[in-house]
């Protein structure tokens, strides 16, 4: 399992490396930074799967800090503070973040708040994951294709597409119904200003012939003559 990289953003460098030597026997890595400005350079420099920030600092306070972290990263933040009211008011701001912990605090409650915020920000993430997961693959009627494994299939048997016939067939086939011209086309597979267009219409023929059970009488790949070419929406 990959190890989790703890970020400690607080000015009492006593409380800093005490926190860092517990973190690390429980096989955390663990970076450090004295101030909100530092903590914030230390995140775009390290990948930081938790931080844990004091809400008192000089040069740039920990409420401002998580504000600004909270522009770009959804990692967990536990907050440090000295008053536990303080503390209340501040996640009433909701100002992002997930957890407090009051000083002075054991070691013991610092680590549990840290694993327990690291697992619920695992099992958001692999959530998240799944709800992505198939948003790569395109179905249109009996006609799949798969972006993640780069497989075309009709009526679950495989078809062999060469690179340009595939990239064709996935540009329509994200868009089903929507026309594109053959200049269109070309300018989104080649990337390159269209020239000829010509092999638009051969790398067409081609698919169809792959694709359609009846190449003649297309049910996928349909001509709109004068315009272009598109992916009939199924029923």
């Amino acid at each position: 399992m990959e190890m989790n990289h703890v970020l400690i953003v607080e000015d009492d460098k006593e409380i800093r490396e005490g926190v860092e030597i517990y973190l690390k026997n429980q096989g955390y890595e663990v970076f450090q930074a004295a101030d909100g400005v530092e903590g914030l350079k230390m995140i775009e420099r390290e990948e930081i799967h938790l931080a844990i920030v004091d809400v008192m600092m000089p040069r740039m306070d920990g409420i401002t800090m998580t504000m600004k972290l909270r522009e770009k990263h959804d990692f967990p933040v536990i907050m440090l503070s000295a008053k536990s009211e303080e503390v209340d008011k501040i996640m009433g701001l909701n100002i992002g973040a997930d957890d407090y912990v009051t000083k002075p605090f054991t070691p013991m409650e610092l680590l549990a708040r840290v694993n327990s915020q690291l697992r619920r920000y695992r099992r958001f993430a692999e959530k998240l994951n799944k709800q992505n997961e198939g948003k790569n693959i395109h179905v249109v009627g009996g006609l799949e294709l798969n972006e993640d494994t780069v497989e075309v299939t009709v009526d679950g048997e495989p078809v062999k597409l060469t690179p340009i016939e595939y990239k064709i067939l996935l540009l329509l086939m994200k868009n089903p119904g929507r026309v594109f011209s053959s200049e269109e086309i070309y300018e989104r597979v080649w990337n390159e200003r269209a020239i000829n267009t010509d092999t638009i219409m051969v790398h067409v023929r081609n698919i169809r012939e792959k694709i359609e059970s009846c190449p003649k009488e297309p049910k996928y790949l349909k001509v709109v003559w004068g315009v272009g070419y598109k992916i009939e929406k199924q029923a």
